[in-house]
């Protein structure tokens, strides 16, 4: 498996001997790793323990080190651990709950618990919508999964998804100051998924729905803002679909050409896919053309196909093209993959029209190397943190969340992600605009505070705002 940079530090005990530690270090640089920051923590006449951090890039290197470092009868160097800086990062998990308030005296005990909170009870019983205002739900989110589409992994199940749903909740408070917790339903049915979350939907502002498969994704969806009237969100679907409109803005500007006037092909008909070709389609693009690993999606396909497909040939497709994905690529303006690795070819990028756009967003590995159409495709954008244009849900979801709650909308709908799109897109000034800048970085707080504030207007304008105010 393939790493991006890893960190892991190996505790050595070395003889106390002269050129002991340039013996370990040359074995380390053998192996394949760079050398990090190296302390002594313990010393005596005999021996030495040291940590040595060395960066990695792949898992093998990690087991081709101990194992270098560990052969019997060299009593030089003693492997006595290995410790991951990502597992040492999660133990214990990445979030924990915290008082708002300190209890310090009887009194402080007589607010916050009984008798005094019983007048709040009571207000609220009331007055329901005070909860929002006397509770944590205003600032709540529930982060939900089912673990059947976590990352690119698939499905693990909802416990091995939980450190993921961990880093979703601290990018949520991080980047949108959002109370989020994560939630694994241990079902893959659909009626007791769209049970439980209705059921639990008192405790939350908002819901954001997370690795969950398609097609069944769009069902849970669908159901659940049509059950409830807080704000739902699949963020594999939407959050994807924002960042990725956002790029294309920007990415057209360079490229001077117009939504309307390109053409576009998406490799990939699952969540992401079909939720890009809509908000293309909202937005105003009109030939786009889907691919699946059968090929081009059209009207009347009878084979590998089902209802979202079907749907999504109805509005997509103008001209009913057939045939495989390289097909679909000829004279196409715009590539955009949620798909899997190792998908499309230099070959079939050099068949596109000129100043092509490829956004290859699979994760780890995306539908075609950077590196590999470098003079080919004039703009190139991936998934990734290790290159250029990351195309990264991170921008989106925790701006969108704050103005939804702040504005008290009932729901998520077309115009709060298409406003939400352009907000992350004109975070870069038009002058600064390039090739390998058309996406602001996650960092930038200008990106979290202007998508929150545009969201929130564009629920006032469309009627799901509770307040006028924000």
């Amino acid at each position: 498996m393939k790493l991006t940079e890893n960190l892991v530090t190996f505790r050595l005990k070395l003889k106390n001997v002269p050129g002991t530690l340039g013996t370990a270090i040359s074995i380390i640089g053998k192996c394949g790793g760079s050398m990090g920051n190296i302390q002594i923590i313990k010393a005596d006449k005999e021996y030495k323990i040291r940590d040595i951090a060395v960066y990695v890039s792949t898992e093998k290197q990690v087991k081709d080190t101990i194992s270098a470092l560990s052969v019997p009868g060299k009593d030089i160097i003693e492997m006595l651990s290995v410790k991951d800086k990502v597992f040492e990062l999660h133990e214990k998990g990445k979030i924990f709950l915290s008082n708002r308030i300190n209890i310090t005296t009887f009194e402080d005990l007589s607010r916050v618990y009984t008798p005094g909170v019983a007048k709040v009870c009571m207000a609220i019983r009331e007055r329901p919508e005070l909860a929002k205002e006397y509770t944590i739900i205003k600032n709540t989110v529930a982060v939900i999964t089912d673990g059947t589409a976590v990352l690119g992994l698939g499905d693990i199940g909802p416990v091995a998804g939980m450190p993921v749903m961990e880093g979703k909740a601290m990018l949520f408070k991080a980047f949108g100051n959002i109370d989020a917790f994560p939630i694994l339903l241990n079902t893959k049915d659909v009626d007791e998924i769209v049970r439980t979350i209705i059921n639990i939907a008192p405790t939350f502002g908002g819901i954001n729905l997370e690795d969950i498969a398609a097609p069944r994704c769009f069902e849970i969806e669908q159901r659940l803002k049509a059950s409830l009237n807080i704000p739902i969100f699949h963020d594999d679907q939407h959050g994807t679909a924002v960042v990725c409109f956002a790029g294309l803005i920007n990415a057209l500007k360079v490229v001077k050409k117009k939504l309307e006037s390109i053409s576009i092909v998406i490799s990939g008909a699952g969540a992401a896919g079909t939720s890009i070709a809509k908000i293309f389609l909202s937005a105003g693009a009109g030939n786009i053309v889907v691919c699946d690993t059968s090929g081009i999606i059209y009207r009347g396909r009878k084979t590998h196909t089902n209802p979202a497909k079907e749907a999504l040939a109805q509005i997509t497709n103008p001209e009913n093209e057939q045939g495989t994905i390289a097909d679909a690529m000829k004279g196409k303006d715009v590539f955009i993959g949620v798909s899997g690795p190792n998908t499309i070819t230099k070959d079939m990028v050099k068949t596109m029209a000129k100043d092509s756009i490829v956004f290859a967003m699979a994760n780890p590995t995306p539908e075609i190397e950077p590196d590999s159409i470098e003079g080919i495709a004039r703009i190139v954008a991936t998934g990734r943190s290790d290159y250029h244009n990351q195309i990264n849900n991170c921008l989106c979801f925790p701006g969108l969340f704050r103005g939804a709650l702040d504005i008290g909308a009932t729901s998520i709908n077309e115009d709060m992600k298409i406003a939400a799109a352009y907000a992350i897109a004109n975070a870069i000034e038009e002058d600064h605009l390039s090739e390998d800048y058309i996406i602001p970085s996650v960092f930038n707080e200008k990106v979290h505070k202007n998508v929150a504030g545009a969201v929130a207007t564009a629920a006032i304008k469309s009627g799901v705002a509770t307040r006028q105010t924000f």
